[in-house]
């Protein structure tokens, strides 16, 4: 399967942005899809997943990131609020059949979308 990642950009702190990851098979429903960033310097990150209608996130974005899925556009949304410098990176969207206890890693998924910039000014 490929995947397109898309909707970075650059915004202020306590925005919102919205990133869509969208697949090249309809049977995109069927995959573990995650979600995942790099800051400079540092090594990629989970930040969620959704697996079978079950979401997941990292403790650092609960309650302000969303997971949803669009079956009939194969395509997963990561609805980001309430942005914190913190939050700037690359994010990369991935798909796989990880088990659960490896859902939060990279390891877990085979493949991966190009990445999308996002930048939080404080």
């Amino acid at each position: 399967v490929q995947l397109q990642a898309s909707g970075g950009g650059s915004v202020q702190a306590g925005d919102s942005l919205r990133l869509s990851c969208a697949a090249s098979e309809r049977t995109f429903g069927s995959y573990t899809v995650a979600w995942f960033r790099q800051a400079p310097g540092k090594e990629r990150e989970f930040v969620g997943a959704v697996r079978s209608g079950r979401t997941y996130y990292d403790d650092s974005v609960k309650g302000r990131f969303t997971i949803s899925t669009e079956n009939a556009k194969a395509t997963v949304n990561l609805l980001m609020n309430s942005l914190k410098p913190e939050d700037t990176g690359v994010y990369y969207c991935g798909a796989g059949w990880p088990i659960l206890s490896n859902i939060r890693s990279m390891s877990g998924y085979s493949y991966w979308g190009q990445g999308t910039q996002v930048t939080v000014s404080s």
